[in-house]
């Protein structure tokens, strides 16, 4: 076993039995010196120990040795990145050290720090208008991405779950659909049906457990058919391993819980269509190309971007990239994130960032080179997706989407060719967004900062009526 170094659940565990260290030392038959070190992560815990722990006190020792520190430290780092905290910024070791010491000011620091973040959303959101009490709930969208953001956007049972499957039904990326029909049919009694639009209005798929049947819109094309059939043999074929993933998850509604599933069977389908080790080589191999990587596994642009966010195996990783996605008014309606970058979290809002020049050049992918106002630069790639049509009213469905990376990682990517990489190079300037942004002279200032205050001169007309 590797070294386990416990000390704060120790000592929290200890309190909540009212014990003194001397009181616990008896207890498992050790010196209250002892208790002390394991208490300061001055020695770590031995597998006697531990035993003797589970055995007096009830605990199951995984509990104890489970580490979640690096999705905490991710967490941390983000919320770090505000730009309140730009002028006393603490570095790596300590926040390690906090998350190591004192874990629970750690969870009370994000605690307050999540409730801070909420409250300038809905400043940002309502302005000086009243607050619905919907608002003041939590949203079922903000609890399910930190659900994917504390697991790292992989989950590594539902990948198991689709290799498995795999081996049971081999198939190449063109036989898919028809090995999920097969499979639908033959172990679960469901048939597909394919629906003309007026028949499934505003819907594009329907499982039916009563009728035995799943019916799917004639507006989808074949690779969102093929996706729509593997969401749903997830939840009819793995419901358990949903419910396993979600199991220990306390979500604030069951609506919040219903959500996710949703979401990780989209996880599902995604993982079943691009296997990890052979999307994982191709991407490497092609250099992170988009287009040859759809091709490859008969995917959307989409979802082979979003995939991409997902290569987080231990020992086995791809370049760690965040992506979003905005519709043409600016709102992002998903985003997904295997970092800790705050521009994935918060951002998407800065028209000075090429995503929303996409809409501009459909289907034409633009790099990009951006820098936060801290300074920190990210290598992004931007271009426009198309959505299905069913119906006259709604025949432009068109979303941009948008894969970064920190530029560390950029020449690795083959879209990154010709650009200047350095720290010195031209990258284009963007925040966070408006209200968060304490960059001064921006040209595309909409919104007075609510993190600084910008100057006035009555002498002087800036490029924006913001400043002067």
């Amino acid at each position: 076993m590797e070294k386990a170094f416990v000390g704060s659940k120790l000592r929290q565990l200890r309190r909540s039995k009212n014990q003194t260290q001397a009181d616990m030392a008896t207890t498992l038959g050790i010196s209250a010196a002892y208790v002390n070190m394991l208490e300061k992560n001055q020695r770590s815990l031995s597998v006697t120990v531990l035993m003797a722990l589970s055995d007096q006190y009830g605990v199951d020792w995984r509990d104890l040795v489970a580490d979640n520190s690096q999705a905490v430290l991710s967490e941390v780092r983000a919320a770090m990145q505000d730009p309140f905290f730009a002028e006393a910024r603490p570095d790596l070791d300590e926040l390690r050290s906090a998350i190591s010491h004192a874990p629970a000011f750690v969870d009370s620091f994000l605690a307050l720090y999540r409730s801070h973040h909420s409250t300038l959303e809905k400043m940002m959101h309502l302005g000086s208008e009243l607050m619905p009490e919907s608002l003041v709930r939590a949203s079922p969208g903000a609890a399910i991405h930190d659900f994917f953001r504390e697991n790292g956007n992989h989950f590594e049972a539902l990948e198991r779950a689709t290799e498995a499957l795999a081996a049971e039904e081999p198939h190449d990326p063109y036989t898919a659909q028809q090995v999920l029909q097969k499979r639908l049919l033959e172990n679960h009694g469901y048939r597909v049906v394919t629906s003309p639009i007026d028949s499934l209005p505003d819907t594009l798929r329907v499982w039916d457990e009563a009728e035995r049947k799943i019916y799917l819109s004639e507006a989808l094309d074949h690779q969102n058919r093929t996706f729509q059939l593997a969401h749903a043999l997830c939840f009819i074929e793995f419901s358990d391993v949903l419910d396993a993933i979600t199991g220990s998850t306390s979500f604030t509604s069951a609506s919040h819980a219903t959500r996710c599933h949703v979401e990780l069977a989209n996880y599902f389908a995604a993982a079943f269509l691009m296997p990890y080790d052979a999307f994982l080589d191709k991407a490497e191999e092609t250099r992170y190309d988009l287009d040859r990587l759809a091709a490859a596994f008969a995917v959307s642009i989409e979802q082979a971007a979003q995939r991409l966010t997902t290569l987080q195996r231990d020992g086995r990783r791809g370049v760690p990239f965040f992506f979003l996605r905005i519709d043409k008014a600016g709102n992002v309606t998903k985003r997904f994130n295997a970092t800790s970058f705050s521009i994935a979290e918060y951002g998407g809002a800065c028209p000075v960032w090429n995503v929303h020049v996409a809409f501009r050049t459909p289907g034409v992918l633009l790099p990009q080179l951006v820098e936060l106002p801290d300074g920190q630069q990210f290598f992004t790639i931007s271009r426009t997706t198309e959505r299905p049509v069913y119906s006259m009213e709604t025949q432009d469905r068109r979303l941009a989407i948008a894969l970064g990376c920190e530029s560390q990682h950029a020449h690795r990517v083959i879209y990154a060719n010709g650009l200047d990489l350095s720290p010195s190079g031209a990258a284009s300037k963007i925040g966070i967004n408006c209200h968060l942004c304490p960059r001064h002279n921006c040209g595309q200032r909409a919104y007075d900062p609510i993190v600084t205050e910008l100057t006035t001169d009555t002498k002087r007309r800036g490029e924006t009526r913001y400043e002067s």
